[in-house]
């Protein structure tokens, strides 16, 4: 499976979006390089992510702290025979404790084996994590970038993604997922730098427009 491990691997990217798109040339202008944001895969990953789901990133660190605190060592084995005190005291919402118990089992019983996504298609690693109930399309696909580096990683159901689209490319709304998806096909195989150039480009516009991050 090719990967983004590096520095090197984004400015390849980049070139190779430059010559489809001079689109591109524009938002790296705004950008330079952007963050690489690569992090471990796993269970402790992909918990990160779900705790992150729709909180600032300030609150999401504070929730995440807790929940190392709480929860450790975080493994699958150890959310399964936490308590209901202990998941309250984790600072998760409801849905989220439900969620991690869930990927928790699949792991337990191989319904869903992480260790295997590491060398799958970005489509077998999409299907194979949204069939456990809790994981979305989003977690998916954000597991797939970051944690797997897919080179060709994408996030198409991402606001801020959408939104950096419809102002880099003049659209006259924001994209839906599958609009956003059929855009993107044209950026292949490098649909994981696009979306880090999408969102470093989202993070510009919102600086030149004075919103706190």
């Amino acid at each position: 499976m090719a990967t983004i491990s590096c520095t090197a691997d984004l400015e390849e990217g980049m070139a190779a979006l430059a010559t489809l798109d001079p689109v591109w040339d524009q938002i790296i202008a705004r950008t330079g390089i952007p963050p690489l944001r690569r992090r471990e895969s796993g269970f402790s990953s992909l918990a990160s992510i779900i705790v992150s789901q729709q909180l600032s990133v300030a609150s999401a660190r504070a929730v995440w702290a807790r929940v190392e605190s709480v929860l450790a060592p975080l493994t699958p084995e150890r959310v399964l025979a936490a308590s209901d005190e202990e998941m309250r005291l984790s600072g998760l919402s409801r849905p989220k404790q439900k969620t991690l118990r869930a990927v928790a089992a699949a792991i337990a019983e191989n319904r869903l084996d992480l260790a295997a996504l590491e060398t799958a298609t970005p489509e077998f690693v999409h299907a194979h994590m949204t069939a456990v109930s809790g994981i979305g399309p989003w977690t998916a696909d954000v597991y797939l970038l970051f944690c797997l580096g897919h080179r060709d990683g994408f996030a198409a159901g991402d606001l801020a993604v959408q939104e950096a689209a419809k102002v880099a490319f003049g659209l006259p709304l924001r994209p839906n997922p599958t609009e956003l998806a059929e855009l993107a096909e044209a950026w292949r195989p490098w649909r994981g730098v696009a979306a880090r150039l999408l969102w470093a480009y989202y993070a510009a516009l919102k600086s030149r427009e004075g919103i706190n991050a």
